[in-house]
């Protein structure tokens, strides 16, 4: 007898919305803070895998397939969660060799709390747009912010905020930043074309941003500061450490060699070593024993200082398997949503119900790419489906695929930190020490482009015609839609 096979449909929208919403729902109602469940997010996000799972199963595919597809969602987060481990040890070789007390031992010594906020910003900005990687910047200098802010008494959660929106602007604009490079080819805009489109709604952003954290700096200040908190902090650290200016060589080795086009991971790689010798070199008491241990588990730092114990203590490779867990659990949903089109088929529907204006469209775009953060959990995806899946209709319009790409690349690179569950939201709380929910309301840069993005397009400012700059697409947009003649459009 011959064995049948299931045949493999697309999935209804009822059932993909269904798999969507429990996520959203699932998560909201367990974790977050304002149902005062306060759970972690392992568990919960388990039974939105099986939900997704069950309508997978409903489309006719095989439990082998609905594994294979979680297998593959997980397999494209792993370079990530190799940066996360590598920065994991990096953080607590740093911390023995008194690389991250130097860097705050001195940055206490000249910054005061009303521009601390805008130094952060701008500090982390001009250091993600030389590296282009908004993880290199997070994991480096803003460790040493955050111990920073708390030597000044700013809450941890403000000063995260300004280290992501800095962290970020890089990370969007820099020609070295992986997401701008992969949304402007993935779209078929030139690189150059795509950075430039983007400034309009990054500059407004950006300043929009610096006056309210200014603003913030001043109000958090109260008219001054306590002195006589920082010194004490700096004493504490001056008693424990030798914090020669030389430990400050290590963050700008590490910059260098990202900027010299050093793959991330060996990048941070090199910042390890070399703390390891500056430990020999600048500390006492070091032993190799001592420096492998901390590389997993940090020994428990003592002093009469409670908020040097809880900064000294951090990092270490097992601190980041709690990450490293939670990004298999969310890209397992991720990999499910891809493989059986259930995320497509809600863009689908936004699409033809919400895209019918240029204004709309952008709008979409822009909620569209948002939604992929959430149901994805991974920055890559959530930038190029979105653009696969809205680059036809855009040609069809008429419009310049560097219109597309500036939508979807400041949108899905910059709210990818403010999702907790996602594998940015979780690297940056393991990077600051506090979670997504707590430093998203003030990454006041990473909200504000998506709306100024939304506002330039209401305002009849974002359109950009094909027709009116055809030289700057890539070879392969041309090659893609050959067949397709250009539309005829009034500018």
């Amino acid at each position: 007898m011959a064995e049948t096979t299931k045949t493999i449909r697309k999935p209804y929208f009822w059932e993909a919305i269904i798999a969507f919403l429990s996520l959203v729902v699932i998560v909201l109602v367990t974790v977050a803070p304002w149902f005062g469940i306060e759970a972690t997010l392992h568990f919960p996000m388990m039974f939105a895998v099986v939900i997704s799972a069950f309508f997978m199963m409903r489309c006719g595919y095989t439990w082998k397939q609905v594994e294979k597809s979680m297998i593959d969602g997980i397999s494209v987060a792993l370079p990530a969660v190799l940066i996360l481990i590598v920065v994991g040890a990096l953080i607590a070789v740093w911390v023995m060799a008194g690389i991250v007390p130097a860097m705050i031992y001195w940055g206490l010594a000249i910054l005061s709390p009303q521009i601390f906020f805008v130094t952060v910003l701008i500090v982390c900005s001009l250091t993600s747009m030389i590296l282009g990687t908004s993880w290199g910047t997070a994991g480096t200098l803003g460790i040493a912010f955050i111990g920073i802010g708390i030597g000044l008494d700013i809450p941890v959660y403000m000063t995260a905020g300004a280290v992501v929106s800095g962290a970020y602007f890089g990370d969007k604009l820099s020609p070295l930043s992986d997401t701008t490079n992969m949304t402007s080819s993935v779209a078929g805009a030139d690189l150059f074309a795509h950075i430039k489109n983007m400034i309009p709604q990054t500059v407004i952003s950006y300043v929009l941003a610096l006056i309210i954290f200014l603003v913030l700096g001043f109000v958090m200040a109260g008219g001054a500061a306590d002195t006589a908190q920082v010194e004490i902090l700096r004493n504490g650290i001056y008693t424990h450490f030798n914090v020669s200016p030389f430990l400050l060589l290590a963050p700008v080795i590490v910059m260098v060699a990202i900027g010299l086009k050093v793959p991330a991971l060996p990048g941070i790689l090199v910042g390890a070593v070399v703390g390891v010798i500056f430990a020999f070199i600048f500390q006492s008491g070091i032993t190799f024993q001592g420096i492998f241990d901390a590389a997993w588990v940090p020994p428990a730092f003592v002093s009469e200082y409670p908020e040097l114990n809880n900064l000294f203590g951090r990092g270490g490779i097992r601190a980041k398997m709690y990450a490293v867990s939670l990004i298999a659990i969310a890209m397992s949903y991720g990999g499910i949503m891809d493989k059986s089109r259930m995320l497509e088929v809600v863009v689908e529907k936004i699409i033809a119900t919400f895209g019918k204006t240029t204004k709309s469209l952008v709008t979409t775009t822009v909620a569209t790419t948002f939604i992929s953060n959430v149901a994805f959990a991974e920055q890559y995806v959530g930038v190029i489906l979105p653009t696969k899946m809205f680059a036809r209709t855009y040609r069809q319009r008429g419009f310049h695929p560097k219109m597309l790409s500036s939508a979807v690349d400041g949108t899905g690179t910059l709210t990818s930190p403010l999702v907790p569950w996602n594998t940015c939201g979780i690297a940056m709380a393991g990077f600051l020490g506090v979670t997504a929910w707590q430093f998203a309301p003030f990454a006041f840069f990473n909200w504000m482009v998506p709306l100024v993005t939304i506002g330039l397009a209401f305002a009849g400012k974002y359109t950009r015609y094909l027709k009116d700059d055809p030289t700057t697409v890539t070879a392969s947009y041309l090659d893609a839609f050959k067949d397709e003649p250009l539309p005829e459009v009034d500018a």
